[in-house]
């Protein structure tokens, strides 16, 4: 027989049902432990994976730097080293112009976009405008 469980084969429909409020309360509470486990386990774990992610994000950092280096440095095998510091610059520049630029784009057409009050503010408008007409 496994610890902490009797054979109830013998006990009577009554008493089983006797015992059901009991058994149901184990049940939730068994559940809410197993819940409580579960949702520490799963915040350990994604917190470990952030400082994971935050660690690739430092490398990462450091990485783009090179990459700018070895392109200055692969260019100045054709160029002069001050001419391929420049390509690399104004390249990087226009980047920044492209998705700056874009960015303005999203932002205004978000600003431009109606919100749900100022839709709400448009129909309590209309609705007076409709009631003072009929006066």
């Amino acid at each position: 027989m496994v610890r902490g469980y009797r054979d109830r084969a013998d006990d009577s429909f009554l008493t089983l049902l006797g015992d059901l409020p009991e058994l149901v309360s184990k049940l939730v509470k068994a559940e809410i432990d197993a819940a409580k486990v579960w949702i520490s386990r799963t915040a350990k774990d994604a917190g470990i994976g952030s400082v994971w992610f935050l660690v690739a994000l430092f490398f990462l950092f450091w990485v783009i730097p090179m990459i700018l280096v070895f392109a200055v440095a692969g260019l100045s095998s054709w160029w002069p080293v001050w001419l391929s510091a420049l390509a690399v610059l104004v390249l990087l520049l226009l980047c920044v112009l492209v998705f700056a630029g874009l960015g303005l784009l999203k932002f205004r057409k978000v600003l431009r976009r109606e919100n749900p009050g100022q839709a709400v503010a448009t129909d309590i408008r209309i609705v007076k405008d409709a009631g003072d007409d009929k006066l």
